[in-house]
């Protein structure tokens, strides 16, 4: 204990320090599974600064073979090597175990000792000389290990192989059994995965050679055990639910579920290593079994559809991709949801802070919220909360002149998902200031280089929900770092949604906060051409648009500055009472022959008669009294107003295009 204290705070002084041989000696013997979990964990630390001194000294630049790996490899051989010679178990423990910790700590030197002639000969003898229990489970997990990279993968021998599956069929030591199917499934996914690497249009079927494996990993879990096995298993599921077909088997079966979500500690306690690694595993199968297909690009289809002939060419079952489809995602989900999957994440996000277990789980409740029915049950069990304090994290580690990546946006677009479908105290409580937090992270995602259309979509309406909470959440969300701009650049977007949800952001921004509203009505040339582009969103295509653009508007006529500026610009470009008729009464409107015009909608005849009513009392101007008046007429405008004054069965909308046509008509 003393002596790793010391060589530990010798490489903490200074990485690049070497250790000196007795030190190596002393170091490699640390990892054998009877030394205590605060041993191991030291002689990690000083592995792992080791590796990366020795890295430090010999830069690869590109070279091959590398460097740095070559100098560690010639560190480290002699000294496995000599344990692996020997006869005695204790030595061959010494030597199997330091080259599994090295594997997890720098994989490249582990892969090129272990392809080393006769050490993987040495490994599989030692478990014919001394076949103890003990030994047998910790080469399994070495060979785990190594079936893990394409280097170690690829010179695995026969021997091997026909040992873990073997081995993997011993009903009398269960926690063999987990780790020799671990490694035989890193085994047979890996190599499906170096053979579509090789020919991208073709991928192996893995699903059969998998099946019995997972039924042995999912009796471990059911049955229970010590926590090494269980680690293993839930590692290998982790691994195998990757697959469409298993992961149906999987969220079918209610008593696994149970069992697995069980491995949570439902209090927050001290989280060992190996319970660590459980509770990562959990959430990996729970994120398999809740994703999605991807969003394909125009050459990634093209790839899938290459891939698709390959699979019935060789006549290889398309089962498994039918299971991805978004209608079996949505069952497995809602078959999740039943066996208790959110109690899960509540559990272990407080518990277990890393970002790993951060990007899971946002991961995972994004796909689980994508369903809108699943959203309220989502909420019940305080999912707001739980990807609040993962949003927290991680943006509280980014400087404003930054950016997050982009895989971090996941868990702020679930919860922005949340905020669209329910009001803000329903998402954020009552408390205001849950609120005001919000705004950064769904700033962030919309303003972020490589969010996508629907996540700025998606961004911009809840940004719109929280900025309809009350004039102070308006006004921050106004003050946001670049966000104003952000929406008004977006309000001429070619995509009709993303146009839409700027619109409607913009709407409300005008509504709920003094400082937006006067950057539209102030006497200058930039609030004119604002609201010029306002204007012309009255006569978007898409009705939603129409409808916040011609809210916005109607809220600005309030003042005699927008008022002045749209005076200005019918006698400019004689486009306001064009639209102003389209929206009281389109049947009005002076038609093109061919011309189909827009049908009437309640909501645009009552915003576009407020419009009328707060601008015509403000044409005051002798000179141009006459001009506005048959211009509105030659519009179809007064028609329109009397049409709505007389026939609307809204008293308060007559009554308000009955004012405003009592004003026009005064202007003759």
């Amino acid at each position: 204990m003393a002596r790793l204290d010391e060589i530990l705070h010798k490489t903490k002084q200074d990485s690049t320090t070497s250790l000196l041989p007795d030190e190596l000696s002393y170091l490699i013997t640390a990892f054998v599974p009877s030394e205590p979990l605060e041993n191991r964990t030291k002689a990690y630390l000083i592995l792992s600064a080791f590796c990366q001194g020795v890295r430090q000294a010999h830069p690869s630049n590109g070279q091959q073979p590398d460097p740095g790996t070559e100098a560690l490899v010639k560190t480290f051989s002699p000294l496995i090597i000599s344990r692996l010679e020997e006869t005695n178990e204790s030595d061959l423990l010494v030597g199997i175990s330091f080259l599994t910790a090295l594997f997890q700590v720098d994989w490249q030197s582990a892969a090129a000792l272990f392809q080393q002639e006769m050490v993987l000969e040495l490994i599989m003898d030692s478990v014919e000389l001394s076949p103890s229990a003990e030994l047998s489970l910790n080469v399994a997990h070495l060979l785990g290990q190594a079936c893990g990279y394409k280097q170690s993968r690829t010179s695995l021998s026969s021997q091997a192989t026909t040992w873990l599956e073997e081995k993997s069929r011993s009903t009398q030591d269960t926690a063999l059994r987990a780790a020799t199917a671990i490694a035989l499934i890193k085994l047979k996914r890996g190599g499906a995965s170096d053979k579509a690497e090789n020919d991208p249009s073709q991928t192996a079927d893995v699903t059969a050679t998998d099946a019995s494996l997972v039924a042995v990993m999912k009796r471990l879990i059911i049955d229970g055990g010590n926590q090494s096995s269980l680690a293993d298993a839930v590692e290998g599921l982790a691994y195998s639910s990757t697959d469409p077909t298993v992961k149906e088997e999987i969220s079918k079966d209610k008593q696994f579920l149970q069992s697995l979500f069980a491995l949570v500690p439902k209090r927050k306690t001290a989280v060992t290593e190996s319970a660590s690694t459980i509770l990562y595993g959990v959430l990996l199968i729970v994120s398999n079994v809740c994703a999605y297909k991807p969003q394909l690009t125009q050459e990634q289809k093209q790839m899938e559809k290459l891939r698709q002939m390959a699979k019935a060419k060789n006549g290889q079952n398309a089962d498994g991709d039918e299971l991805n489809d978004d209608a079996h995602v949505k069952e497995r989900i809602k078959r999740l949801l039943s066996a208790g999957v959110l109690d899960v994440f509540s559990v272990v996000v407080p518990g277990a802070d890393t970002p790993g277990v951060r990007l899971t789980v946002g991961k995972a409740l994004l796909d689980i919220v994508t369903d809108k029915d699943n959203r309220g049950m989502v909420l019940q069990h305080g999912g707001a909360k739980i990807l609040t304090s993962l949003i927290r994290k991680t943006t509280s580690e980014v400087k404003s002149n930054s950016t997050i990546d982009a895989v971090h946006l996941q868990p702020i677009q679930a919860l922005a998902k949340l905020a669209i479908t329910s009001s803000p105290v329903q998402v954020f409580g009552p408390n205001a200031g849950a609120m005001y937090d919000a705004i950064r992270p769904f700033s962030l995602m919309l303003q972020h280089p490589q969010s996508t259309l629907l996540q700025k979509f998606e961004g911009l309406m809840a940004l719109t929900n929280l900025a309809s909470a009350s004039p102070e959440v308006a006004t921050r969300v106004a003050n946001a770092d670049g966000l104003l701009s952000k929406a008004e650049f977006l309000v001429l977007d070619d995509h009709p949604l993303i146009q839409r949800a700027a619109t409607e952001l913009l709407c409300n921004l005008v509504v709920g906060c003094d400082k937006v509203f006067e950057s539209y009505t102030s006497v200058n040339a930039g609030a004119k051409s604002k609201l010029q582009i306002i204007l012309a969103l009255c006569d978007a295509e898409d009705l939603q648009t129409r409808l916040a653009a011609s809210g916005a508007l109607a809220t600005l006529t309030t003042a005699p500055g927008a008022c002045q500026a749209l005076l200005s610009l019918q006698l400019e470009r004689h486009r306001v009472f064009p639209i102003l008729t389209l929206l009281i009464d389109p049947s009005c409107a002076p038609k093109e022959e061919d011309e189909t015009l827009p049908d009437s909608n309640a909501g645009l005849v009552h915003r576009g008669a407020v419009i009328a009513a707060n601008f015509f009392p403000t044409c005051k101007d002798a000179d141009t009294r006459k001009i506005v008046y048959q211009e509105a007429s030659d519009a179809g405008l007064v028609k329109a107003l009397e049409n709505v004054a007389k026939q609307s069965k809204q008293a308060n909308v007559a009554q308000t295009a009955a004012s405003a046509l009592k004003s026009l008509t005064e202007l003759k």
